[in-house]
């Protein structure tokens, strides 16, 4: 088997500066594909962005945390404890609200192939069903899996290793689900546990150990001005720290020298 590489960055779509960097990490780097924020501030900026680079392989980037509702126009919630309350409660529909942001997407004139949640939500059983759901309606075939490839433990603060262990215990029901519904996902994933903390040393530390297969790298590059430091996000100079990581050349060298072969989500299929 081959080794696969596919470089995702989240939050396209977020702000004009984070925009500016995902294109440059594709088309200086080694990103192959991106996710947008129907909800995101620069929206219609990103999906110019998206038309005119016709290599970026955009899908959707779902948000039921943070940002502002298509539904009612009201905010979401902030943080995953409330949009749990929220959907027990039944004051937030996920499906109903996913399919807007689908729709919107589409409206833009853009194809998706994959989804993949803001936080990570559709790790609760409820998101998932509506992805899943969507995935099927919409024949969006690549839905993301999770569930991080193990670095060494000395790169990932214990806390970040903690919650990416907890993931596990609903592993089984996950892949249960996404089976059911016919939805694709790569065979492998990684990032979540040294987003907004790794170099060019660490991706080419990744790319040596990475398993024959597909794999799914999760990222967050951007440019840091002004618009972005006035976000909440925990996220702001570490974009363009991950940024420079993504074009550094030792990490390009890397996978010619692994024998890794970068791929967009339609090569995957």
């Amino acid at each position: 088997m081959r080794k696969l590489l596919t470089v995702n960055a989240d939050d396209f779509g977020f702000t004009r500066d984070v925009n500016a960097g995902i294109v440059e990490a594709h088309r200086k780097g080694i990103l192959t594909a991106t996710t947008l924020m129907a909800n995101g501030d620069a929206f219609n900026d990103a999906a110019g962005l998206a038309h005119t680079t016709p290599t970026l392989d955009v899908g959707c980037h779902l948000v039921l945390v943070g940002g502002t509702s298509l539904v009612s126009d009201e905010p979401l919630p902030d943080t995953v404890a409330a949009l749990i309350k929220a959907i027990v409660m039944r004051k937030i529909n996920p499906y109903l609200e996913m399919k807007l942001q689908v729709k919107k997407i589409l409206g833009a004139g853009l194809k998706p192939l994959h989804l993949d949640t803001h936080k990570h939500t559709h790790l609760f059983p409820a998101v998932l069903h509506a992805v899943a759901k969507i995935s099927e309606e919409y024949q969006i075939p690549f839905v993301r899996r999770p569930f991080d490839f193990p670095m060494r433990p000395g790169k990932v603060p214990v806390s970040k290793q903690l919650v990416s262990k907890s993931f596990q215990i609903v592993r089984g029901k996950f892949e249960h689900s996404l089976q059911k519904h016919g939805c694709k996902s790569t065979d492998y994933f990684a990032g979540f546990a040294i987003t907004g903390a790794y170099t060019a040393t660490d991706v080419v530390e990744l790319i040596a150990s990475l398993p024959e297969g597909s794999t799914e790298f999760m990222c967050h590059p951007g440019h840091c001005t002004e618009e972005l430091q006035g976000q909440k996000t925990r996220l702001k100079e570490s974009r363009a720290q991950e940024l420079a990581a993504l074009v550094a050349p030792e990490v390009r060298e890397a996978l010619t020298a692994n024998g890794v072969q970068l791929a967009r989500y339609a090569q995957l299929l």
